[in-house]
């Protein structure tokens, strides 16, 4: 079904640029057209809209190369559920035998929050939280992490951890730390469990520790 949508063709066009530039290195104007056989005119608007997005770069020869942007999407689309949820499940674990608590890893998606790691404390009483859930952002100190630090901003003056308190379930806490990479927030690492045990001021108790995990899934991702 190629080239059936609107702008579909173009799509394809500025791909082959893309292709010619990752195979021959920087290239002028000319050679771009040479080798993709397309007019000048059409060439020249694709490069140049390329450039703008960051895709393509130009040096002071008129050469077109590839943009930063790639190496960012591509870091991306390498940060993909599989190795992001075996990067964090070990840090996880030790969160989860040092507090006894449930523990979680959220991405966001589609404007809410979604686990991908769920590790189960051994109390009989626990938070359970199913893997693939999707939970709302506006609620829950995953929620807020993952939605208030993830808007661009710089680390600093962010907060290490934040808490909440039966904000989307009665009688649940939990603390959770945003996982850094490149300085994005690209995780939220939680833990959770009964107020009765983990008490009304959950940050007192484990923030330093949930911190400390979401520091090393981050380590695991360099």
């Amino acid at each position: 079904m190629r080239d059936t949508l609107p702008g579909t063709a173009a799509i394809g066009k500025a791909v082959s640029v893309l292709d010619h530039l990752a195979a021959a290195g920087p290239s002028t104007l000319a050679d771009l057209v040479a080798a993709l056989e397309m007019p000048r005119a059409t060439t020249y608007r694709l490069a140049e809209a390329l450039l703008g997005y960051g895709l393509a770069a130009k040096d002071r020869g008129g050469h077109y190369r590839l943009g930063p942007r790639l190496a960012e999407l591509g870091r991306l689309a390498g940060l993909h559920r599989p190795s992001l949820a075996r990067a964090a499940t070990p840090p996880l674990e030790r969160l989860r035998d040092r507090t006894g608590e449930s523990t979680q890893l959220f991405v966001a998606e589609g404007g809410r929050r979604v686990c991908i790691v769920s590790l189960e404390s051994p109390h009989s009483l626990r938070t359970i939280v199913a893997v693939g859930a999707a939970l709302p952002m506006d609620r829950g100190s995953a929620g807020r992490v993952l939605s208030s630090l993830a808007a661009g901003r710089a680390r600093a003056g962010n907060p290490a951890w934040v808490e909440s308190v039966e904000e989307r379930e009665l009688g649940v806490a939990s603390v959770s730390a945003p996982v850094y990479l490149d300085g994005e927030v690209v995780a939220a690492v939680s833990v959770s469990g009964p107020v009765e045990r983990t008490s009304r001021s959950p940050g007192a108790r484990y923030g330093d520790m949930v911190a400390e995990a979401a520091r090393d899934v981050a380590a695991a991702l360099a």
